[in-house]
């Protein structure tokens, strides 16, 4: 098959790689229909995950068809439409037990495209397959189903849930991102009094104002207005640079909470001098799509508005170009790329 290798860092290339097989009682072979460049992924082609192996097929999130599947696995047959989770579940230990899916400490969490070879290819052995996919209804776009593999999850858990945004809330989203904008449309669905997005970008200023918050702007503006008032309620860091936290402790209000999603690769400052006063609540962490049931009905009964997070689209043999103009996000206007089989 085809796939997209990674080298090492900077280095990555389409290449003819051996075709999947089943290696684990409980693996599924998903024939990838479509799937998508994540911003970890750039990370990764930096270099800044070093626990990925040259070697390795990049890639995380995918919609496919089920064409094999091994003897313990009882819930997915071939021929079955299903999305891939970002995150595999093993669903024995005491993690997976809890939900916590990304902490999972049997032998899942992110796995694909990073300790083992991922989705941007065209096919995939998933792991778990009865507890790492959901199944695509017939009635549910294949670029709306991508989203819930992984953007629409990290959003609505590590954003909104963990930033506990509420009705009536000033919330500021920092940084217009595939991630970012999820962010406004799934904090919507609990009536905050008004969403703030920030950003350097121009052209990714135009793109979010399109996606519905109530202002899309600099960061100057921003905090000139809300040094006017108390702050904001809640604000979520998604621009995965230090300087954009920094700008999370100065918006944030007495008592808020700032929720980080965004993928680091360098450390952020925090200015407890400034900060400890403020009884500021600060939380991070791993998706788990537990949630991805939940967000899915959402969306097929038109709670949750996405296709416009969908920006470009390319056939599968254009991986390199979908990095290029993804990377580039800022002056492409790129949000989410998404790649097809042809």
């Amino acid at each position: 098959m085809r796939a997209l290798v990674y080298h090492g860092p900077a280095q990555t290339s389409w290449d003819t790689v051996p075709d999947p097989v089943i290696e684990e009682a409980t693996d599924a072979i998903v024939r990838i229909d479509a799937t998508t460049v994540c911003g970890s992924d750039l990370h990764i082609r930096r270099g800044d995950f070093p626990e990925v192996k040259p070697g390795t097929v990049l890639g995380h999130e995918a919609v496919g068809e089920v064409v094999e599947v091994g003897g313990e696995v009882h819930h997915l047959r071939p021929g079955d439409q299903v999305i891939v989770s970002s995150v595999s579940a093993c669903a024995d230990c005491k993690e997976c037990r809890d939900a916590m899916y990304g902490q999972c400490r049997g032998g899942g969490g992110w796995i694909l495209g990073n300790l083992i070879n991922g989705t941007q290819a065209e096919w995939v052995r998933v792991p778990f397959a009865d507890h790492s996919t959901n199944r695509r209804p017939s009635d549910l776009p294949l670029d709306d189903a991508l989203l819930l593999a992984e953007l629409l999850p990290t959003a609505y858990e590590v954003g909104v849930r963990n930033g506990h945004v509420c009705p009536g809330d000033t919330v500021v989203v920092v940084g217009a991102g595939p991630v970012g904008l999820a962010a406004v449309i799934v904090a919507r669905l609990y009536s905050p009094r008004r969403i703030v997005v920030v950003d350097l970008a121009d052209a990714r200023l135009e793109t979010a104002a399109r996606v519905g918050p109530d202002a899309a702007e600099s960061p100057g503006r921003m905090i000139a207005g809300l040094s006017e008032g108390p702050g904001a309620d809640v604000v979520i860091e998604a621009s995965g640079d230090p300087d954009g936290f920094v700008l999370c402790t100065r918006a944030v209000r007495t008592g808020g909470h700032i929720a980080n999603i965004g993928t680091h690769g360098r450390p952020a400052t925090l200015h407890l001098e400034s900060l400890w006063r403020k009884n500021v609540t600060i939380s991070m962490g791993q998706v788990d799509t537990s949630s991805t049931p939940r967000l899915l009905e959402l969306m097929r009964f038109g709670r949750l508005h996405v296709s416009r997070l969908v920006t470009h689209t390319f056939g599968l043999d254009r991986m390199e170009d979908a990095y290029e103009v993804f990377a580039h996000g800022t002056t492409t206007g790129a949000v989410k790329v998404v790649l097809h089989r042809e």
